[in-house]
């Protein structure tokens, strides 16, 4: 437990100095510097601060982790929390402008006894402005924040939840906590705020009322895009503590070979079947009509999540909308899920507005109850899965960045599924239009480890001797099998006129082999090549070359063993 606070503090701690905590500055900075402070003493002069501090963490913790469910749950719009913290803060902009507004909205507190001794006016004022704050703190999306509005979204709140909201909550509110004592500290210290403080309680009150319109219109996002993530990496660091995990991980299994991808970034593997876009909808830029992976198959596939006041999506949106223009016509298809991090983004309309304004013309659906968010055992905003056309998920990729990566594995995936394919340049620098983003991983041949990489007619069975045929076709980084072989958990023992073929991509081909006979090596380029194979297991180099996508076959005499194949 004392990891997961640790985790959910410096995970928070990390969002409050990204570019995303920068509309909360002036406003914490003004709300911390406009009380009455020129007569406040001794702990008192801090007692402002701390206590809106203390409201928005409240007020941040249970929106981010309850505001979907009961909002939901009452039938209320999903962004009245939004306005109503808008609201407010034009309110109390107007107060400290107009001493008559003021009056008529302290006159309802009036009554309440203070709270603590030597300060009439108590703290419920600092505090339910902290509260309404809150509303309007909308924070990075890194994968605790991810987790923590899955949870509240689908009613599934652990223990583990609730510790790594509080922390996380906590640990995002620092830096504004140093920006509110700021505030009352400058006001407490400068002579000319003393002599002039109505001048400064007037301004004050103008930036409130300036800051709750751009929030209102989303104009601070222009500036957030343009500043670069750069606590990104900070945040993938996080991502990947077991504490996280475990805290974040989405209820069910994970889908068959996720494992196998689990370093994420962005190298063509072989991840497993894609799971099926479940969600409910509404779908945009299709007329409503859903799309499906079965029914996309024969396309190349790159799914992308994000939610639209993400402003890492924001900034990531630019790549996949390149992507979709450069090579939908080689048969690239893009489909966005939009699942919502915030109560706000449910509405349809909303999202439909948002979709028009960054220029998104591929197919996006919303997927407000997260089926497909789970489905694919999701963790982040934005996060992007590359499919390839027979419906294996190849490569992923979560938060921003790799993006020549991504492009180049989806120019691999568009010539595998069409050899002969015209493709563009590359859209992104760094992107190579020639070679693949890295060697083929580790191929198991195996019944135990080698389903996933195994293309062709037949299963993998151990305890059986099997005739399998070759596909018409061998995807990139998979291997097949002709004729009859012994399937054991580790390896195929070849029985009669049995033969591998392995696609792949790199320099260097090595085989493990055991048993006594030949393997004649195949490649298409010069002669056939005999190994002599005697004895116990050992590595075999079979192909040393050029790096460039390759086909490889082995044909076996009767009694070799084949187990794995290694790429350099």
């Amino acid at each position: 437990m004392l990891t997961l606070v640790l985790l959910g503090l410096v995970s928070g701690l990390i969002t409050g100095v990204s570019p995303c905590v920068l509309p909360m500055i002036p406003i914490v900075f003004v709300a911390g510097g406009t009380g009455d402070t020129g007569r406040a003493e001794g702990r008192a002069v801090w007692l402002r601060p701390a206590m809106i501090i203390v409201g928005i963490v409240v007020s941040f913790g249970s929106i981010a982790l309850l505001g979907t469910l009961l909002l939901s749950l009452l039938g209320l719009p999903t962004d009245l929390l939004r306005w109503a913290g808008i609201v407010l803060l034009a309110l109390v902009g107007l107060s400290l402008v107009f001493p008559q507004v003021a009056h008529i909205v302290e006159k309802p507190f009036a009554r309440i006894p203070a709270w603590t001794p030597g300060d009439k006016r108590g703290v419920l004022g600092p505090l339910l402005m902290g509260i309404g704050l809150g509303t309007l703190y909308v924070p990075c999306a890194g994968p605790v924040l991810a987790a923590i509005s899955v949870a509240g979204a689908t009613a599934e709140i652990g223990w583990r939840t609730v510790v790594l909201t509080a922390s996380f909550a906590l640990g995002a509110a620092v830096s504004l906590a140093f920006f509110a004592m700021a505030g009352t500290s400058m006001a407490k210290r400068l002579a000319a705020y003393r002599q002039r403080q109505r001048a400064f309680r007037v301004g004050g009150g103008v930036v409130l009322l300036v800051m709750a319109v751009a929030i209102a219109v989303n104009a601070p996002a222009a500036l957030q895009r343009a500043i670069p993530g750069y606590t990104a990496s900070a945040e993938r660091a996080i991502a990947r503590q077991q504490s996280v995990l475990d805290a974040v991980a989405p209820g069910g299994p994970a889908p068959a070979g996720w494992a196998s991808c689990a370093d994420h970034q962005a190298r063509l593997g072989t991840c497993g079947p894609a799971p099926e876009l479940a969600s409910a909808g509404p779908w945009l830029n299709t007329g409503d009509r859903p799309r499906s992976i079965s029914g996309l198959r024969g396309s190349v596939v790159l799914i992308d999540f994000w939610t639209y006041s993400c402003i890492n999506c924001q900034r990531d949106a630019p790549y996949v909308k390149r992507w979709d223009a450069a090579y939908r016509d080689a048969g690239l298809a893009v489909i966005g899920v939009h699942t919502p991090e915030f109560a706000f983004e449910h509405d349809p309309a909303n999202v439909a507005a948002a979709v028009k304004a960054e220029g998104i013309g591929y197919p996006v659906v919303q997927d407000n109850d997260f089926a497909i968010w789970n489905a694919y055992r999701n963790r982040y905003w934005p996060a992007k899965y590359l499919i390839d056309a027979t419906g294996t998920v190849r490569a992923m990729s979560f938060g921003e960045g790799q993006y020549a990566a991504m492009e180049s594995a989806i120019r691999d995936l568009l010539r595998e599924s069409a050899p002969a394919v015209a493709l563009p340049a590359p859209v992104t620098a760094g992107a190579d239009p020639e070679r693949s983003t890295s060697v083929t991983p580790e191929v198991y041949l195996g019944a135990a480890r080698g389903r996933t990489s195994y293309r062709g007619d037949g299963d993998l069975v151990a305890g059986r001797q099997q005739r399998f045929r070759l596909g018409a076709v061998q995807p990139v980084d998979t291997f097949g099998l002709d004729g009859v072989f012994d399937v054991r958990d580790e390896a195929v023992t070849a029985a009669d006129r049995a033969r591998v073929r392995v696609q792949t991509r790199g320099a260097k081909v090595f085989t493990v082999l055991s048993g006594h006979g030949s393997v004649t090596v195949h490649t298409g380029a010069g002669a056939d090549r005999v190994i002599a194979v005697d004895g116990v297991p050992r590595l075999y180099p079979i192909v040393d070359g050029k790096p460039a996508p390759r086909t490889v076959e082995l044909s076996l005499s009767p009694g070799i063993s084949v187990y794995t194949f290694t790429f350099g």
